[in-house]
Formats: structure tokens, C-alpha cells, sequence
């Protein structure tokens, strides 16, 4: 007769089959116990850690001349961490468009009027970003072209046809302010796109204007 799970190989007799202990099943029903006597104070620790990180996010980092007494040990000073938005300020950031010479209607491409337009494309694709648009006039009084580059965030270079003349000159002077602000340390950036692109090779390797074709 074969002998059951637990008892001895060596007798085949029922009466000899090893017996769960009553201690080991008690050991087993209690391990759910101590488990839960180990859980409970870790949760509880966890809770309290997750609380004091809670009250502290009103306190920040403190150079020791803003400390009590000016000493680095110093215990942190509870401030305010950031004052509430002012609501006369707008902080959306502004980018400069510059315009390209012509009316943008369909067989007006010259540069012999004073028109200047800008595609609405361009300013739907600014403000889709969150940002918003001032138009840089490229034929308007150089003072007031360059005082309105003082008051944006960023300029954009349209796509066109113009690469040469006045319009290219100024695209160069916007280029050259650019590249001196972030010189300084701030942040300035200039997006281009097609012809845009093509007027920063052209201002960066200084190849004569003269080199390239009217119309692409």
C-alpha cells in the first residue's frame, strides 16, 4: 500500500503515518499575524515621514547671509516660497516676426514697393505655441525696428523669396544682435525657417549675395 505524504518509507502501515503536529498548523494560521505586526509600524513611520515633507514645502534653501544670525547651521526659516502673480504682468512671451518685402499676393514677388507682409501661418504658428506676436517691419525707421527687437524674447525668420538688398541687410543686423544678447548670457532664440534658413547661411559664411540666384 503506498504510503501517504508525511509518513514513514520505511512501514507501509497506516498507523505509523506522521501526523501534522498541532503546533506547526498553529505556526502557520499565526504567520498572517506577524506579518501584520510588522506592516502596521512601517506603515505608520510612512505616514509620518510623508506628513512632516508635506508641512515643510513652505520652506526653502537659505544663503547663510538670509539665515537668523548669518551662520550656515542655522535651522531653515519658514518663508513664503514664491509671492503670488502680479496681475498687471503678462507672462506670455513675445516673439518678433520679420515681415518679407511685397504684398504676399499671388505674382507681386518684387521688392520695389514699401509693402511688407507677414503669412498668417506664421503668426497661427507662434501663437499656437502660447506665445505672442509683435510684426518687425523690415523697411520701417531702423530706431524703431531695433527698439521693438529690445521688447521680444525671440525672433522668427520667415520663408520667401528676398535674399538680397535691404531686407537681407537687415535680417544680418537682427542676426548680429541676436548672436551679441546671448553673448551676454541671455537666452535669445531665432527660429528660421526655409528662406529664413537660407539668409542665416548666407550671413554666417559671408558669401557675396551676388553668388546666388534670384528665385529658387
Amino acid at each position: 500500500m503506498p504510503s501517504l505524504f508525511g509518513s514513514n518509507p520505511s512501514s507501509s502501515d497506516p498507523a505509523n503515518d506522521t501526523v501534522p503536529s498541532p503546533s506547526s498548523s498553529c505556526s502557520s494560521s499565526s504567520s498572517p499575524d506577524m506579518w501584520n505586526y510588522f506592516f502596521v509600524p512601517m506603515l505608520l513611520c510612512l505616514t509620518k515621514e510623508l506628513s512632516l515633507a508635506k508641512a515643510q514645502t513652505s520652506t526653502g534653501l537659505l544663503l547663510p547671509s538670509q539665515r537668523g544670525d548669518g551662520s550656515a547651521d542655522d535651522s531653515l526659516i519658514s518663508f513664503s516660497s514664491c509671492a503670488n502673480a502680479d496681475p498687471k504682468l503678462y507672462y506670455r512671451p513675445v516673439i518678433g516676426i520679420l515681415s518679407h518685402p511685397g504684398d504676399g499676393a499671388s505674382g507681386r514677388l518684387n521688392n520695389d514697393t514699401n509693402a511688407s507682409y507677414i503669412a498668417a501661418s506664421y503668426v497661427k504658428f507662434v501663437e499656437a505655441a502660447g506665445a505672442r506676436v509683435i510684426p518687425l517691419i523690415y523697411n520701417e525707421p531702423e530706431k524703431i525696428l531695433f527698439q521693438k527687437l529690445e521688447l521680444v524674447n525671440g525672433v522668427l525668420f520667415t520663408g520667401g523669396w528676398s535674399k538680397y538688398g535691404l531686407y537681407y541687410d537687415i535680417a544680418k543686423r537682427i542676426f548680429k544682435k541676436v548672436i551679441e544678447k546671448n553673448d551676454r548670457g541671455d537666452h535669445f532664440p531665432l527660429y528660421a525657417v526655409c528662406l529664413g534658413f537660407e539668409l542665416l547661411t548666407m550671413i554666417i559664411s559671408e558669401v557675396s549675395t551676388s553668388h546666388y540666384p534670384t528665385f529658387f
